[in-house]
């Protein structure tokens, strides 16, 4: 009990005492709390460092061509992954990346490769100060073209394109006179004619590699949850406790391993995938063959470009996507099948399989694209031009029981996975799902 003097009251020296006591006592909630911030602050401003042979992935937005663009002119491009570090991510999504044509030059004869390098110089992340970096290209995606150690973007032959044997046996014909036509004009017409250029559209997707160490001051929070709600999480592990594990051909072969769960109605999809450059590819028919013939013999692309049927629960694919630039031999896609199972919000969840072809896979009684066996990089590409939309809720990587790890495709080109599935949740949108079907 405090002291009382004569008159009751506690002496002026022990009120001050006490009062200081009691701001003391008041203080340390709040001193505590203001230190956690200051900690957390501190973490987020952090010096980061990314060393040298760092990959980052940007999109152009400045198209480029040895045909039509000017040397030294600038050029921009968009980071559409997020680059992780330690606690965070050293480079959001939506960075600035910014250079130049560095070096140009146009094929003058059948003979020479047409060469451009793009060089970077500088970052610039939203309410941070700009950034000098020193980058170069390191691969253009589903590219026809080659990118050399240094950055140089290496351009094809003609003699390297089917369609210039088609090109020399017409002109051939037309210097002969046999035919009474003009040889040379209608199977440009009816086939193209080739083309050696380097033209890269806006929207390509380019890998770059940072030549110095790049210092930032703080590391940001992922744009996206890396975890989806327990409750989704529960009814998506149960599902693939009982999904088959891979889709099959249409003899009944196992093929591609199911290696993405997305939760959404298929507006919600086609929405996400479109603004991600994704395109839906056309139905086999005589148009699309031809379409596809001709491409395959220019060597060009066809954003459309028929996929092949695959089984899931006894039935071909209900949606497919794929994403290719300027030759029809190389793109990722990837085919996806309305499951049974709803969230406890009742929204769809769709299985799927991802592959990117890289090439042709030519061998005794097989014709067919070839694929990359690491499929695990397919997975993450998907889930990384998904959530660069900023339509994604969340993604979160689910071990299935029994996962596989190798195996064969249906057409029998062999695949490595470490047997995670993707889940991705799209965020709602006001688009009504489809009825159940």
């Amino acid at each position: 009990m405090g002291a009382i003097n004569s008159t009751g009251a506690t002496p002026r020296g022990v009120q001050l005492c006490h009062a200081r006591r009691i701001v003391r006592i008041r203080l340390l909630p709040a001193l505590a709390i203001w230190g956690l911030a200051f900690f957390a602050a501190n973490a987020c401003a952090a010096q980061v460092s990314l060393p040298a042979g760092t990959r980052i992935y940007v999109r152009l937005e400045t198209a480029v061509s040895t045909m039509s663009s000017h040397l030294h002119a600038p050029v921009e491009a968009r980071v559409v992954r997020e680059v992780a570090a330690a606690g965070g991510v050293a480079v959001p999504l939506g960075a600035l990346v910014e250079g130049k044509i560095a070096l140009l030059f146009p094929s003058s004869s059948p003979t020479q490769r047409a060469r451009m390098i793009l060089k970077f110089n500088r970052l610039v992340i939203p309410g941070e100060a700009p950034l000098a970096i020193t980058a170069h290209v390191s691969e253009v995606e589903n590219a026809r073209e080659k990118v050399l150690p240094d950055g140089t973007i290496q351009g094809v032959l003609a003699s390297e394109l089917p369609i210039s044997m088609i090109e020399k046996a017409a002109t051939k014909l037309g210097k002969s006179g046999a035919t009474g036509v003009d040889v040379e004009k209608e199977t440009a017409k009816y086939l193209g004619k080739s083309n050696t250029a380097i033209d890269y559209p806006d929207g390509t997707d380019l890998e770059l590699t940072l030549d110095q160490p790049l210092q930032l001051s703080r590391i940001f929070p992922s744009a996206i949850s890396n975890t989806l709600p327990r409750e989704e999480s529960a009814v998506i592990e149960s599902l693939l406790a009982s999904a088959p594990q891979r889709v099959e051909g249409k003899d009944g072969k196992p093929g591609d391993p199911i290696n993405l769960v997305i939760v959404g109605s298929r507006q919600e999809i086609q929405q996400t995938f479109e603004k991600a450059g994704w395109l839906e590819p056309e139905r086999a028919s005589q148009q699309s063959i031809w379409q596809a013939t001709r491409a395959i013999l220019g060597d060009v692309g066809y954003d459309k470009a028929p996929v092949s049927d695959l089984y899931l629960y006894g039935r071909k694919e209900d949606l497919a996507f794929a994403k290719m630039l300027n030759t029809v031999a190389k793109r990722h896609h990837l085919r996806l099948w309305l499951a049974d199972a709803r969230t406890a919000g009742g929204r769809e969840i769709w299985l799927g399989a991802a592959t990117h072809d890289n090439g042709y896979d030519v061998r005794p009684g097989v014709i067919s694209h070839a694929i990359d066996p690491n499929l695990d990089d397919e997975r993450a590409k998907v889930g990384a031009d998904l959530a660069a939309t900023r339509l994604v809720a969340g993604e979160q990587l689910v071990t299935r029981p029994n996962p596989l790890s190798t195996g064969l495709t249906a057409t029998g080109a062999s695949w490595k996975t470490d047997g995670r599935v993707l889940a991705i949740e799209l965020s709602p949108s006001a688009v009504p799902s489809a009825p159940p079907h």
